[in-house]
């Protein structure tokens, strides 16, 4: 087989029109086998890469086309203890592949090591991987979908839909039977319309990159549903391929994009499929353990493990954050994608003395033309030494919010000081976000995420009951801050079952009238639940799935009309913080709080539930950018109603009944200077000049 030196700048296999060139890096490798394959797997070929350019290896072969199937052997020392891997009996995937060909077949010879030896890892296996192996394969360059601008819906105006592929669609009447659960069905139009009539303005994908099941879970019967197990970073999950194959997922998001929606992706950067010293060897491992991953230091056979899955990418060392670079800017220049959600962020900003907001991989993100331009989205923790780091990500992140997940259910279940956690998750929790000049979108407020208690569950348990993970239901989140109303899972009495509606009813106006940017949980609008399990992560079935055909359609009509609600009043989706500021044109506030009475909030009163604060266009907003809308916000979370003193409406103007979360019927209408708010319930008023007083 002839090949030549080729070139060293772009990694992954590059074809032309007169062959493909091939381009892997590995610092510590002795040398890199290239092996090509036929369409039944069948080896046809080996060949060492014959040049390194640093820590590239490198070759060109003439002759070979788009299509062709291929994969890599590391040759090296392997020695665990100095933190070396190396075995090339193992068959690696490029960590540049753009597809795959074939799926992974649990078997002992995808480890580098001797499942039977007394010391594990220190063992060396000598059986080929290859079968077992799915194959790299070359792909031409596809290039943009299409040629116009991009969305680029503002911050302030987004509405983000947390949802799983599969999960979404699955059981979507609306949807043909063959289509639902894939990329297909993403895009079908009862989905998309389904999707705009709800209000989002972006839909959140949970993991849609190459996953590979751990093996614990394949020997329960069980597959990492969610996908938080990335192999390869370039390649669409073929899980959800349906009719169109992976195509299908390009063209789910044009049809997307077409109304108006744009497309996030979840990614996971912070660790891969291949486990702690235990786990297989399929890609980085074997290519440079000691680069691609970080190990202890003085103990280098062992990982630093901040993720909880054994161990966490390197993204400290500069071509492990280039090949996270180079991924990231495939998916949004060739698939388009709109933007990111980083899961367990704080593991992508550690260098050598824990998390720096100005680490390398943060600041070339924050920098790079492409990447700078879209939504990035950082799960702002992980389980290593200082690892909480809300509010510490650099401009022009968002970060999710889990203070206002906690406070807001403490304040709807009752909890002491409920008011006080409430009263900054209203204002955007300024005192973590504003700063640097970072604006008020910067938290990604939810009640809810794939992670933990649905909405529905969230107001039907106490406890989370995971039996069905079969851990004894030792795995899932202990604090959910969640409440039954009364009775452990499903109940029938029309007392508790009203009292649960109406919570969720509270808790999703909180998420919406506060200043930040709302995410929802893709079926919380229909009051999906998956009995009780906060962290179903391996149930691909009825627990998994969103539950269409049982769908609450008023608590649906519901979101729709608060979604509304926020679009028509940009006081509610203000970009700069709120701190009680003077406007100059009226010498009045632009956020003022207030007891029912019209007096002053008692802040020391540790069992305050009741809280009424009036929104207005931030003081600080330039002149041309001001915002004339006025919104007062009334929160009851006692047991009884109570009578409110609305604040005096400027001449000519009135006060309008938007929504009643007791009363989720009742249409708009004008009124007086004194209100009811029922117990456990949210009102919520704004100035006009229309509308008829009754």
């Amino acid at each position: 087989m002839e090949i030549l030196t080729g070139s060293y700048h772009r990694l992954g296999a590059q074809a032309d029109d007169d062959g493909v060139n091939f381009a892997v890096f590995s610092e510590n490798a002795a040398r890199i086998e290239l092996c090509l394959f036929d369409a039944d797997g069948n080896d046809t070929g080996r060949v060492d890469l014959p040049e390194r350019s640093g820590p590239i290896w490198h070759g060109y072969i003439p002759g070979l086309s788009a299509g062709c199937r291929y994969g890599y052997r590391a040759h090296g020392v392997y020695a665990p203890e100095r933190g070396h891997r190396f075995n090339p009996n193992k068959l690696l995937l490029d960590p540049y592949a753009r597809a795959l060909d074939g799926a992974f077949v649990q078997s002992d010879a995808l480890y580098g090591f001797d499942l039977r030896a007394a010391e594990e890892d220190l063992s060396f296996d000598g059986r080929d991987s290859a079968p077992f192996v799915p194959k790299s394969v070359v792909v031409p360059h596809v290039g943009r979908l299409g040629t116009g601008p991009r969305l680029r819906t503002p911050w302030e105006e987004t509405v983000i839909y947390e949802a799983h592929v599969k999960g979404l669609t699955k059981q979507f009447e609306a949807v043909d039977a063959p289509l639902r659960g894939t990329y297909d069905a993403l895009g079908h139009p009862a989905v998309v319309a389904h999707l705009r009539a709800l209000g989002v303005t972006a839909v959140e994908l949970l993991p849609v990159q190459t996953i590979l099941d751990e093996g614990f879970l394949a020997d329960k019967g069980l597959v990492n549903y969610w996908g938080y197990s990335p192999i390869a970073y370039f390649v669409p999950d073929v899980r959800y391929a349906g009719p169109a194959g992976i195509v299908g997922f390009r063209d789910a998001v044009r049809r997307l994009h077409d109304a108006g929606i744009e497309v996030l992706l979840d990614v996971v950067y912070n660790h891969t499929a291949e486990a702690d010293h235990r786990g297989p060897t399929v890609s980085y491992r074997g290519l440079d353990n000691a680069s691609y991953y970080r190990l202890q230091r003085g103990r280098p056979r062992f990982y630093a493990d901040e993720t909880g899955c054994g161990h966490t990418l390197n993204t400290a060392h500069p071509f492990v954050a280039r090949m996270v670079l180079d991924s990231l800017r495939y998916w949004v220049e060739e698939m388009e994608v709109d933007g990111f959600r980083f899961d367990l962020a704080t593991a992508l900003g550690r260098e050598a003395n824990g998390f720096e907001a100005g680490a390398g991989l943060l600041d070339s993100m924050t920098q790079d033309p492409v990447l700078s331009a879209v939504k990035l989205i950082a799960e702002p923790w992980d389980i290593g030494p200082g690892g909480y780091r809300l509010g510490g990500f650099p401009f022009p992140f968002g970060e999710w919010n889990d203070r206002f997940r906690d406070d807001v259910r403490k304040f709807w279940r009752g909890d002491d000081r409920g008011a006080h956690g409430l009263a900054a998750r209203l204002l955007g929790s300024a005192e973590l976000f504003d700063e640097g000049g970072r604006a008020a979108w910067s938290s990604v407020n939810l009640i809810t995420a794939h992670d933990g208690f649905t909405l529905a569950d969230t107001t039907a348990y106490n406890e989370k009951h995971n039996e069905a993970n079969q851990e004894d239901n030792r795995d899932g989140h202990e604090a959910n801050y969640s409440d039954n109303c009364g009775v452990e899972g499903p109940s029938d009495d029309p007392e508790i079952l009203a009292r649960r509606a109406r919570r969720r009813r509270n808790l999703l106006t909180t998420l919406f009238v506060s200043q930040g940017t709302p995410m929802l949980l893709a079926g919380d609008e229909i009051a999906n639940s998956q009995g009780g399990n906060n962290n179903a992560y391996c149930q691909d079935n009825d627990i998994g799935w969103i539950d269409w055909p049982n769908a609450d359609r008023d608590l649906l009509a519901f979101v729709c009309r608060l979604t509304a609600l926020r679009r028509a009043h940009p006081a509610l989706r203000q970009a700069r913080f709120l701190h009680g500021r003077v406007r100059a044109e009226d010498g009045q506030a632009d956020v003022i709080w207030r007891a029912f009475d019209g007096g002053a909030m008692n802040w020391r009163d540790p069992g305050l539930g009741v809280v009424c604060l009036r929104v207005r266009g931030s003081a600080e907003a330039a002149e041309h950018a001001l915002i004339d809308d006025d919104v007062f916000l009334a929160f009851n979370a006692q047991q009884r109603d109570r009578s409110l003193a609305l604040p005096e409406a400027p001449e000519g103007r009135h006060w309008l009944r938007c929504l009643d979360t007791a009363a989720p019927d009742e249409p708009e209408r004008r009124v007086r200077e004194m209100e009811s708010v029922p117990a456990e319930s949210v009102v919520v008023f704004a100035l006009t000049d229309n509308g008829k007083i009754e």
